[in-house]
């Protein structure tokens, strides 16, 4: 084991390895999103106000986020694929559940359960990948993983949509459990064995302690400086991608709400532009494709600023290409920025910034929205865009790339 150096393009089990974590982030992520299409269904089901249908879709991203931590540590004590597997199968049974119940209490505790259950993936995937691939084709693995969640995100939207529309929210989402059923299997067959990482319950000596591999990460400029990067430009992404709708239900667009549903196929510009920024990022390096990924996410904002149907939308096309190839350098930069031993908190720390950004800003900026109007809305996204350019440039400019 000492020997092992990481697996390389080409090979066998690098292939499986970068299949099988698509398929990761599709089981993960379609579950995450599974009841956002189907709000209003939800709320004349259970009797409940929209803000109220709309905890289910928070519930999980708030689990989620809390959960990342704790499944770093388990991962530590029980191995990364172990750790995966099990919040996964958790995640899927929890989401089974959750379509078939009757309360909406009842569904918000399994929905928030279903989220802590979901958060092994993000919180280890990218540690695993970190340790067993080479590490000169870290950034191109990590763009394919990221390409899965997008996939994910995307069709647990779009599957449990009209699917709701004919037989109920309740088969709608069940149906997206079904994929991710159908994902996690191919997930768990495909991903080889780890060979980069001893578990802790199986090393003869022990390790740092929980507290000083937290520690470490949150005395790391660069580390510091790539959680800022998921906390703002997720937070930026989550708030468009809340009030778009909004702003084009309203003259001089008056866009029916069928045709705003399919905007959400923008996400399928993410992924063709994660993979191929990790790819670039391997041939150029991480900080120059994160900072024109950064521009190019801005420029998408500034063309949504346009009254124009067509403009909106591309500019949302060159929104999202731009944050996932953020996304996807940032994320697969951070366990490789990392000390082994802090690698999976490394991760979690990301990813805790990653869903408190889309937490704060996904509320946050709605009221901005809602008081100044789309056009300073716009402003706020690209003035997070700038303060995220502008970390990077400090803390990750060649000397910090590692």
């Amino acid at each position: 084991m000492s020997g092992f150096s990481g697996h390389i393009p080409g090979s066998r089990a690098y292939r499986r390895l970068l299949v099988g974590l698509f398929f990761g982030g599709v089981a993960t992520f379609a579950q995450l999103y599974a009841t956002q299409a189907v709000l209003p269904q939800v709320a004349v089901d259970t009797g409940s106000d929209p803000a109220t249908a709309a905890l289910t879709v928070s519930a999980s991203t708030l689990g989620l986020a809390v959960a990342v931590l704790p499944w770093s540590l388990v991962a530590d004590r029980v191995g990364r694929i172990p750790a995966m597997a099990i919040g996964v199968i958790a995640a899927t049974l929890l989401g089974a559940a959750a379509a078939f119940s009757q309360d909406i209490s009842v569904l918000l505790a399994l929905r928030l359960l279903e989220g802590v259950a979901l958060g092994a993936v993000p919180a280890v995937a990218l540690a695993y990948l970190s340790e067993e691939v080479d590490p000169r084709h870290v950034a191109a693995a990590a763009g394919s993983y990221i390409a899965g969640t997008t996939v994910g995100g995307l069709s647990g939207r779009l599957v449990s949509g009209p699917i709701g529309e004919l037989a109920g929210w309740r088969w709608g989402v069940a149906a997206v459990i079904l994929l991710c059923a159908v994902a996690a299997a191919i997930f768990l067959t495909l991903v080889p064995p780890a060979r980069g990482f001893v578990p802790g319950r199986a090393r003869a000596l022990p390790g740092p302690t929980v507290l000083a591999r937290l520690r470490v990460n949150l005395r790391s400029r660069v580390q510091l400086a790539l959680y800022a990067q998921g906390f703002l430009l997720m937070g930026a992404f989550v708030a468009v991608y809340n009030y778009l709708g909004f702003h084009l239900a309203q003259p001089p667009f008056s866009l029916a709400p069928a045709v705003v549903t399919l905007l959400f196929l923008a996400y399928l510009a993410g992924t063709v532009s994660s993979p191929r920024a990790g790819a670039v990022a391997v041939r150029r390096g991480r900080f120059p494709v994160l900072e024109a990924s950064i521009g190019i996410t801005a420029a998408g904002a500034v063309l949504m600023a346009v009254p124009s149907t067509f403009v909106v939308i591309l500019g949302l096309v060159v929104f999202t290409a731009g944050f996932f190839a953020a996304h996807a350098v940032a994320s697969g930069w951070t366990p490789v920025a990392a000390v082994p031993e802090a690698r999976a908190q490394a991760s979690s720390l990301y990813y805790l910034g990653y869903y408190g950004g889309s937490s704060l800003f996904g509320w946050l900026l709605g009221l901005a929205f809602s008081t100044v109007g789309w056009t300073w809305f716009i402003g706020a996204v690209v003035g997070m865009c700038a303060i995220s350019a502008a970390v990077a440039w400090v803390a990750l400019r060649p000397g910090g790339d590692r």
